[in-house]
């Protein structure tokens, strides 16, 4: 059984924005390693990593907001130049939009329930009719959706 992590996108604007720092640290991977690797670091390493790379993804928080879910490929402990165990997460470039759902404030990461993640978005905002995310962000932290 998969399960997945809940984790705060730090400095990160939008999904655009997330979008586009990644890219950035996979062309640097690609210019010093010679292969497109993904990975986010992390100082605690997940117990339930086999449970991690069964189908689970990381779900990121963007400005208070899930908003964003990215597979998980692999789960490497490390130990640092202090000796120190430290963990990278191995990512698929992917983005995959998902329903926007609040999210309060939390340090590190956080395992989710694959029952508890919010639903892929399925179809076009044009489809649908829905607001931009970042818009409906906005209205609804002002209490007007």
């Amino acid at each position: 059984m998969s399960v997945n992590l809940l984790r705060m996108a730090v400095g990160i604007e939008s999904t655009g924005h997330l979008r586009r720092r990644q890219s950035e640290r996979l062309e640097a991977y690609r210019r010093e390693h010679g292969e497109a690797v993904l990975r986010t670091f992390t100082r605690n390493v997940p117990r339930r990593a086999g449970e991690l790379i069964d189908g689970g993804s990381i779900y990121w928080v963007i400005k208070r907001f899930i908003r964003v879910r990215q597979r998980i490929l692999g789960v490497d402990e490390f130990r640092n130049d202090e000796g120190k165990r430290r963990c990278f997460i191995t990512l698929d470039p992917e983005l995959t939009p998902v329903e926007m759902r609040a999210q309060k404030p939390f340090q590190g990461w956080r395992y989710l329930r694959p029952e508890d993640s919010p639903p892929d978005v399925r179809i076009s905002r044009e489809q649908s009719g829905e607001l931009p995310p970042e818009m409906a962000a906005d209205l609804r932290e002002l209490g007007l959706i």
